[in-house]
């Protein structure tokens, strides 16, 4: 007997071929399906983890207040930039400075001094701010002994932590009224401010006109403002510069915002009136308040 060649194809496959059968289509098909497949789930698996934009806010109110004032521009952000938007806060404005610092927010919401900072030490790029005069006020309660700036030595005055706006504005009168350096005790939110001024724990306090304005009617009504300063740079919108290929779609959501029914209730409830483009040398003239949360940040 003469014997071929042995074959060392699979006895399936030579069934295949001996029916004439091709044995290279289904192998192509079903390579074919599982790369398709396979893009599809890493396409998904991609948009599951795609990082937040992380939108910090100055804790000008309580971390719950910025949550409900802030949740219009979130769901407005998601859907314009297709992707999760989570509004961050700290526990203090020199605990936000630091983390804005450390780039842990995509784009922050801070006031002119900080927003400053920002710009100078981390890169951040000022986008606009809020066409609502911002002013730092100096506030008693109505019924109280405070008439003057006079009566305020040897007292206890209630700011919002050593790098807020309002609370190193206030130092700095105190100390041009010839007051010296009186004692501050810091709280976290204007609503505290408020509340501890009408329990008497406290001779005055320093907020920002839109956090008074805030405050309810009846807490307004025990009240009465000592004195306030000029206009100051409030809160600004500064992107941080790993975003900046972005910038003009971000900056773009955002104005598309303010002409939203959302947001003109949004600027109506806060009376913030609206954006507007930072003036020239806006942020420069903070400088000196902005120095003073740098060295906070120092020395902690």
């Amino acid at each position: 007997m003469v014997w071929g060649p042995i074959s060392r194809e699979p006895m399936s496959r030579r069934k295949v071929r001996q029916r004439g059968l091709p044995v290279t289509m289904p192998a192509r098909f079903l390579f074919r399906m599982w790369v398709a497949l396979g893009l599809s789930l890493l396409a998904v698996g991609a948009r599951a983890q795609e990082a937040p934009f992380k939108v910090g806010v100055a804790p000008h109110t309580s971390a719950r207040g910025i949550l409900e004032l802030y949740s219009p521009l979130r769901v407005h952000l998601e859907k314009a930039l297709g992707r999760p938007v989570e509004i961050l806060t700290a526990p203090d404005f020199t605990e936000f400075a630091r983390r804005a610092v450390a780039q842990e927010y995509d784009l922050a919401i801070t006031t002119g001094h900080q927003a400053r900072l920002l710009e100078v030490d981390a890169r951040y790029g000022p986008l606009l701010t809020y066409k609502a005069s911002f002013k730092s006020l100096v506030i008693v309660a109505a019924n109280g002994r405070i008439r003057r700036p006079q009566d305020l030595k040897g007292t206890t005055v209630i700011g919002l932590s050593g790098s807020s706006l309002v609370t190193l504005w206030g130092q700095h009168w105190l100390r041009r009224m010839g007051l010296g350096e009186v004692p501050v005790r810091y709280v976290s939110a204007a609503d505290s401010v408020a509340q501890l001024l009408l329990r008497g724990e406290g001779s005055a306090g320093f907020v920002s006109l839109p956090n008074f304005q805030h405050l309810d009617p009846e807490v307004q009504a025990g009240l009465r403002i000592l004195v306030e300063s000029a206009p100051l740079a409030g809160r600004v919108y500064v992107l941080n510069h790993r975003n900046q290929a972005e910038r003009a779609r971000i900056e773009g959501a955002l104005w598309a915002f303010a002409g939203t029914a959302e947001g003109r209730a949004y600027f109506e409830k806060n009376k913030l009136g609206g954006y507007r483009q930072l003036r020239r040398g806006e942020l420069r003239a903070m400088d000196p308040y902005a120095e003073e949360v740098r060295q906070n940040l120092r020395s902690r």
